[in-house]
């Protein structure tokens, strides 16, 4: 923990970030997948005192996602085979963005599909609908047209749907990368070159595990999504790697716990970044990290969050 942390003041720093048009209060999101559509952690942290929530991924149709086992907790982390589960499109605007609408935040919506028609459908359904800041798109779902393959492991399909999105979207859009591909570094130029106003980076790695006294996998699907503190290391390689490949803004996520953590994506170019699985952890680490980034910057004179960056 940071030194002075128990004295802090929010009011002391301005931590305001400028991001694709926006200004954000401070550089720190809720990432989507972890914090539900907001309501169910509200009880537990102030969501106005972020920059902003990413909401749980919503698809054209709900989804009720993979059979149980589904979660498993790992060294430093966690395996998830949730499988997109959802309420859907309809059931989102009209139960879930009402309550979106009140906070004093922005409020990105993610959204997933199995077509690139199901993502530009989703985008022209939500350029509609005020209370909306703008859209991430992830890219790491299967393209049921091209035989299962991931949009977000292939540029030439990413950067498909990323173009089909910006033509219907009046929102900035936010391309969510997969870090199960050789080099990012080529997806991320595909998606800016398609259009996207942002990239926000990493997705879940790809793992398993298995029961050893069962001998089988523990989650139902076999594979998961691999989250926490674990997967830092490689989430901020890829991270300096890409704002050094694009000239549009890169949000950093993965195994952000700690303001330190935080201020490590910061420095290496992110503008923002997004708070996961320590969400789960610590319902209130996003805001904990807001307040150790503004001691640290008191602590070493720093007078804004670009100051930061390396």
């Amino acid at each position: 923990m940071l030194s002075g942390y128990n004295d802090f003041q929010t009011a002391t720093i301005d931590l305001s970030t400028r991001f694709c048009g926006l200004v954000l209060k401070n550089p720190v999101l809720l990432a989507s997948g972890t914090c539900g559509y907001g309501a169910e952690i509200a009880d537990l942290i102030d969501i106005n005192a972020l920059g902003g929530i990413v909401v749980k991924g919503i698809s054209l149709l709900p989804r009720p996602g993979n059979a149980p086992p589904r979660v498993i907790e790992t060294p430093s982390g966690l395996l998830n085979s949730i499988g997109l589960e959802n309420v859907g499109l309809e059931a989102f605007l009209r139960t879930k963005l009402p309550w979106l609408r009140t906070l004093d935040t922005h409020v990105f919506v993610n959204i997933l599909g199995d077509t690139i028609e199901d993502y530009a459908k989703l985008a022209a359904a939500l350029s509609k609908e005020a209370g909306i800041s703008g859209l991430e798109v992830n890219i790491s779902c299967p393209n049921v047209k091209s035989g299962g393959v991931a949009f977000g492991t292939d540029p030439v399909a990413a950067a498909e749907v990323t173009k089909a999105v910006k033509e219907v979207s009046k929102h900035p859009v936010i391309v969510k990368l997969s870090p199960n591909v050789t080099d990012i570094t080529v997806i991320a130029r595909a998606v800016e070159q398609a259009g996207a106003d942002a990239i926000s980076l990493i997705n879940t790695l790809s793992g398993m595990a298995i029961d050893i006294q069962r001998r089988r996998p523990v989650l139902a699907n076999i594979f998961g999504g691999l989250s926490g503190p674990a997967i830092k290391p490689v989430a901020l390689r890829m991270v300096w790697q890409t704002v050094r490949a694009v000239s549009i803004p890169v949000v950093g996520i993965g195994g952000i716990t700690t303001a330190a953590d935080a201020l490590e994506f910061l420095m290496a170019g992110a503008k923002a970044i997004q708070i996961g699985t320590a969400t789960l952890i610590n319902p209130r680490a996003a805001q904990d990290i807001v307040q150790g980034i503004t001691v640290y910057m008191e602590q070493h004179d720093l007078p804004d969050i670009q100051a930061l960056r390396i």
